[in-house]
């Protein structure tokens, strides 16, 4: 058993950059203040993780009126070697179809 009082782990399997793609992949014109708030980060430091998507040609950025939608590339690949045999596009499918109904 564990104890009620130890903090809990301060780890997550997957980054923020992933957080940050989850959240945007499911909602395209999410606004990045909801995001921060969902993956408990800053605003600024999600605009920094959209910049990095966007140099890395995972998404791309759409201005609508006053607001910003995105284009997810689902086809690009996942950047580390042990995983960049597979896409984006896998690890979105692989997410989103079973937790999208919990963001």
């Amino acid at each position: 058993m564990s104890d009620p009082t130890e903090k809990p782990h301060t780890w997550t399997f997957l980054s923020n950059h992933s957080h940050v793609l989850i959240l945007i992949a499911s909602n395209p014109q999410i606004k990045l203040r909801e995001v921060a708030l969902k993956v408990g980060i800053t605003e600024r430091a999600v605009q920094r993780i959209v910049a990095d998507l966007e140099s890395a040609g995972v998404l791309e950025r759409q201005r609508i009126g006053r607001q910003n939608a995105y284009i997810i590339h689902p086809d690009q690949p996942l950047r580390h070697p042990i995983e960049s045999h597979r896409t984006v596009g896998d690890l979105l499918d692989l997410i989103i179809r079973y937790s999208v109904k919990r963001l």
